[in-house]
Parts: C-alpha cells; structure tokens; sequence
C-alpha cells in the first residue's frame, strides 16, 4: 500500500506531467488489481486517469489463476468454450475497472477515465472479423469509456473507419512507422466523416493512436550495436525518441488541418498520440526516459507499474520536451539511414512481431484456461 507520506513525496514529478498535458494511463489490469482496491489507490495518488491492456497483460492476469475461480468454475459447469470463457473474464475486469473510472471519465467530459480492450490478435490480418468483434466486445463491456483497440494493420485501417463510423470510440494500437500513423489518422477522419453523414453525435466518440516506443529503440540499438563504431553507437537511445516527436508533428499538422477544422465544428475530438511500450529495455538507460522525453500537451502515456512508480520517485518532468526537436529527430533518422539501417525495413519487421507476440500471448491465455476449465470435469474446446 502506498502511504499518504509517500504519495505526498512522490505525487510532484506525476503532477507536472500531467499539468503539461500527458494523461497517465495503466498499462496492467488484473481483477487482483482491481478488487483490491490499488487502481482506486494509483487513480487517487499517481495522478492515473486510464487503463490499458493487451494479450500479453491477460494471459499473465488470468494464467495465474488468481481471483477467477469462482468465474472459471460457474464457465465450466456451464460447458462454455474456451474462447467464451476467456472474453467473459476479459470483458468483467474491463467493466469493473471502466466502473472504478468512471467519476475521472465524467469529470474530463469523456477524454480520460478509459479502460481499453482489444480485439482477438488472430483477426488482426482480417478487417471484416475485426468490425464485428470490435462491436461484439463494446457490447459485452456496456461502459461508455471502454475503448476498443485496433491494430493498425493494413486490414485493420479499414476496420478503423468503420468502428468510429459506428460511434464506438477506438485505441489504434501497434503503431511504428511514421506512414502508417498518418494512416491510421486518416482512417479515423474517414471514420468520423462517416459517424457525421449517418446523424451519430461527434463529441462522444474518442480516439488515441498508439505509438510504440522501447521496442523501435531495441530493435535499431541492436544493429547500432553489432555495427559497433563510435558513430553508430552515439546514436542508441536516439532513434524512438525520433520517431514518436515526428509523430507528435504530424499529428500537430493534420489536426491543425482543415479537414479536421470542419469535424472539430461538429464537436469532433482530436485524435490524441498516445505513447505505448514505454518501459525502458535497455539497462544503460535512465528507466523514466520515455516519460522524460515524450512530454507534450495533448498526449497520452501509458505506463507499467514499474514505470510509474519509477517516475513518481526520481521523474524529473520539466515541461514540452518534443515540439522543439522536430529537426534534430529528422537528423537522427537520417543519421540512422546513412549507416545502412532500414527504417522502413525495421519498422515493418516490427509490426510483424508486434502482432506474432499477442498472438502467443493468446494462444497462452487460451491454453491456460483450456487447462482450468478441464481441471473442473468439463471440456473447455
């Protein structure tokens, strides 16, 4: 439990990130989490206004087993599917932590207080199946700030347009190229014009695009690495930084457009940079550095525990660290480039990887909870 001592020591680094703009949201949930009152307790002392989750998170929440028996056991004598089983459990932790943040959801008008909740990863290369899960799953949460999260695959852009264009408010995750996040922009733009032309009401549809940060860095670091010279090595650290403040600039110029202008007429929210994969990989680094260095207004940063906590205790936060460095980041990519690393080539492998590993993830989370409900005399396939 955190003191009220400690809160009180602690609170100023995840103060000033949020007076300078960044929502602090989770990236964790657990019903551990949840019943014990800790996301009650971070919402009150670490300044954390929303939650993230993904495969990974689940199949470590729900592989433990812990605080869903008495759900895995109603599941099995019900003879349900493994798949059912593991979206009902899914689905009950994302509406009671939407339910824990709901007074943050109200009190910011419906731009904080969000709980995301992503799509089944197998269906990441399938648009059709993505729309009708994405409307399946806000269905099943019934809260107005969950949040449904949408690979920004190529198949998933399209899908991307229609869900918005449904009225269910979307987190665009896996994002890693510069390109495909003007994509996903575009996609949500569409997305809206479509919400507008069928009457929905604008103002209530939500949207942040994340883009992943530690793992651009551990992928273009390990080649800096095996290349080895003074020039390559110099520039480890640099390049994810880069990438997520060319991201912030692009995201300044297309909501500063005027195809957005006109939605923005209609009430229509901005699509917000949210940063993701924020924990830092590499020991040799300061372990706030995506905290640190991806301070903007208008952003969201989605943090591990490990992160946040780290923050709070030795953060030092000193307000916009990305809107002026928009022409070093540019040199540092290209910087990158002249020593033979792909950008476009990294990047892709990345998204491959990205989707692969939340596959596993759930085909983990699946396996685990095929064990479980057999565990309990019923046949979980």
């Amino acid at each position: 439990m955190i003191t009220v001592t400690e809160a009180t020591a602690t609170a100023g680094a995840l103060r000033r990130l949020s007076e300078a703009g960044v929502s602090i949201w989770l990236d964790d949930l657990s019903r551990r989490r949840i019943e014990s009152g800790n996301l009650a307790e971070l919402i009150d002392t670490r300044n954390v206004v929303g939650v993230t989750t993904n495969p990974s998170i689940f199949q470590a929440a729900i592989g433990s087993g812990e605080g869903y028996e008495e759900q895995l056991a109603d599941l099995a004598t019900r003879g349900v599917t493994v798949d059912e089983a593991v979206r009902m459990m899914t689905t009950a932790d994302v509406r009671a932590a939407a339910d824990v943040l709901r007074g943050v959801y109200d009190a910011t008008g419906g731009r904080d207080g969000r709980v995301s909740i992503e799509v089944d990863p197998r269906l990441a290369h399938d648009t059709r199946a993505t729309i009708a899960e994405a409307r399946q799953l806000a269905w099943l949460v019934d809260r107005p700030n969950v949040m449904i999260k949408i690979p920004a695959t190529k198949a998933g852009l399209p899908a991307i347009t229609e869900v918005i264009g449904a009225g269910i408010s979307v987190n665009v995750t896996l994002i890693f190229s510069l390109e495909r996040y003007r994509e996903v922009m575009d996609a949500y733009l569409a997305g809206l014009e479509k919400a507008r032309a069928a009457g929905l009401g604008l103002a209530g549809i939500h949207s942040v695009a994340s883009f992943f940060v530690s793992r651009v860095d551990s992928e273009i670091d390990k080649r800096l690495t095996l290349l080895g010279t003074d020039e390559a090595l110099a520039l480890k650290g640099k390049a994810a930084l880069a990438n997520a403040r060319l991201a912030y600039e692009a995201y300044e110029n297309v909501f500063a457009g005027d195809r957005f202008t006109a939605l923005a007429g209609a009430r229509a929210n901005p699509q917000r940079p949210l940063w993701a994969s924020t924990g830092v990989k590499d020991p040799a680094f300061r372990d706030t550095l995506y905290v640190e260095e991806l301070v903007a207004p208008g952003t969201v940063n989605t943090m591990p525990e490990a992160t946040l906590n780290a923050a709070a205790d030795h953060g030092d936060v000193q307000g916009d660290t990305v809107t002026g460095g928009y022409a070093q980041a540019r040199a540092d990519l290209e910087a990158v480039e002249r020593l033979g690393i792909s950008y476009d080539e990294v990047v892709q492998r990345l998204e491959q990887e990205g989707v692969a590993k939340f596959e596993v993830a759930w085909q983990d989370l699946l396996d685990a909870v095929t064990k479980s409900l057999d565990s309990k005399g019923v046949d979980g396939e």
